[in-house]
Formats: structure tokens, sequence, C-alpha cells
């Protein structure tokens, strides 16, 4: 009990910025919340937090131990749920966001399916790009994809997700395949314009001495796009080659339709996300519907058919 003890405790200070906030919340003194931090610190024989009488501030082992507790804590309630609720059935108004390209093609057909599961459930689905705030905007559960920052939300990580180049058969006997990314400034890139996302440019993973590491290109080529779809559609029409998330070609790759490139030089995944806010009895119809969207996500295939 008094690990759990600690680990909620941690948990709570960094979702509500330090040990007073922390403590009144819990109605305990903020000595007795420091004095948990510091037996879980002590216990796991590294630093989490650095502490100062203005902030508190996630060391790169807290980060790494932050989404670990938050999960566990997750699944905790989960189960606990699952054998209070009994055979109580879901129902209420859930309220799901998720990025609109993402969204269009993994989401959307998955809700329909999903109320006919729980048919007391109504839905709203939220389809945008834009960072939403689930907590201010009144959101149950945000679908993300990429890495996540240190927030005051929870996260579920439901898939990987790995992102790659590819072209089409047509465009690669034409202009050849890249072997490395340097040979990539020989090619039509197909790239994001300058005001959207991927600022860093293009990532892959490079020997380095006796490891590996990630380093970012930034291709220049003669067609950009703010909308991602419309990349997926040049790539698709033969005009270049495009850097796209496993999402959005698994299945054109499995039909031929599209070719991966510079496959040894992937960089490592990073992840699809369920994120809610931080509850301490998550509703029923929120934890069905991120079980749902787990076990879709896990099926064998299920990228290559939707």
């Amino acid at each position: 009990m008094d690990k759990l003890k600690q680990l909620e405790s941690f948990v709570s200070v960094v979702n509500r910025g330090s040990l007073t906030a922390a403590a009144h919340a819990e109605g305990v003194a903020p000595a007795i919340m420091g004095r948990r931090l510091d037996a879980l610190e002590e216990r796991l024989g590294v630093k989490l937090l650095l502490r100062t009488t203005r902030r508190i501030t996630l060391t790169h082992e807290g980060s790494a131990f932050l989404e670990d507790c938050q999960r566990l804590l997750s699944d905790l309630a989960n189960a606990e749920a699952s054998v209070s609720a009994g055979g109580v059935k879901a129902s209420g108004h859930l309220r799901i966001t998720a990025p609109a390209g993402f969204g269009r093609r993994h989401v959307a057909p998955l809700v329909p399916r999903f109320r006919g599961l729980h048919p007391e459930v109504t839905i709203s689905l939220n389809l945008s790009d834009r960072v939403v705030d689930i907590a201010g905007e009144a959101y149950d559960c945000a679908v993300r994809v990429g890495d996540m920052p240190d927030s005051s939300l929870v996260s579920v990580r439901l898939a990987d997700n790995r992102r790659l180049c590819v072209a089409t058969p047509t465009y690669i006997a034409r202009h050849g395949k890249p072997q490395s990314p340097q040979d990539l400034a020989r090619f039509d890139c197909l790239t994001l314009s300058s005001d959207a996302s991927q600022t860093r440019g293009w990532a892959f993973s490079v020997e380095k001495g006796l490891a590996r590491e990630v380093i970012h290109f930034k291709p220049v080529g003669p067609l950009d796009c703010s909308d991602g779809q419309v990349l997926h559609d040049w790539c698709l029409g033969s005009y270049g080659i495009a850097w796209r998330s496993i999402w959005e070609v698994e299945a054109e790759i499995a039909a031929g339709a599209l070719v991966p490139l510079l496959d040894e030089f992937a960089a490592p995944p990073n992840g699809i996300y369920a994120v809610f806010p931080q509850r301490k009895h998550l509703p029923l119809r929120v934890r069905l519907w991120i079980d749902y969207l787990k076990q879709h996500y896990s099926t064998p295939g299920f990228w290559k058919t939707l």
C-alpha cells in the first residue's frame, strides 16, 4: 500500500505542479507528500523530480517513469471498475477528438461499430489537426499521434507509429532508389509546407561509431503542401518520394502500389495514444472506448485493411 501511495503522490504532484496543491487535494500536509516522494526516490535509487521553492521539474528518468505510473494507475482503476461495475451497461455521452487525417481513416469507422456494442452511449467525434484542450473543452478522450510532451493528461499507448519513405514502382523505374538519406537531395521529395509540422525535417537512424543516432534531414523538392493527404495523393501519382506514417501507407504497400525506401535507416517508432484528463474514476464508456481502440489497433492486419 505504501508503494502505491508513493506512486499516486508522484503523479499527483506532477499533474498539479506543486507539493502544496497535491497535498491540498488529498487533505494532508505538504510535508507528508514530500516524505512520500523522498521515500520513492530512495527506493528507486534515482532522482525523479527537481524541486525548488518555485517550481517542480521532471528529470529524464522522472518523465519516463511518469508515463508508466499513469498507465499502471489507470489499469488498476479499470480493473477495480470492471469488478465493481458488474453487469452495469455503459451509458451517457462520449466526446472524443482525433487528428483529421488519422481520424478519418482509423477512428471514424470504429465509432458506429462501438456504439453498436453499446447502444446507450451517444458519441460526438471532433476531427481537427489543432491540439485540442481536452479538459478545457470538456472532451472525454483524444487520440494523438507522435511523441507525448510532458502533460497533466493521462496517456495510454495504443500502438506504434513508424514513418518511412515511399514511392510508386513507376517513379522508382524512372529515377531509381536512394541508397542513403543524403541521396534524397537528388530526388523529387514531396514535403510539407514550412508553416506546417515536421519543422525538423525527416528523421532517420544512422550508425555513429558502434551506436546509432537519429538525424533529421530537410529535403527540398519541387512540390510542397500543407495537407498531408495531398502529399499522399501526389506520391501515388508518381510525382516523387514522400515521408509518411505507416498508418497512411501500409495498405498501399501491401497492395504493391507503394514501395518502402531507406528501410534500413528508419527512425525508431513513436506512438499512437489515447489521452484523457486525470480522474479518480474513469467513466465506463471512456474505459470501454479506449479498450476497444487498443483491441482493434493491435489486431494483425488492421492497418492494411482500412
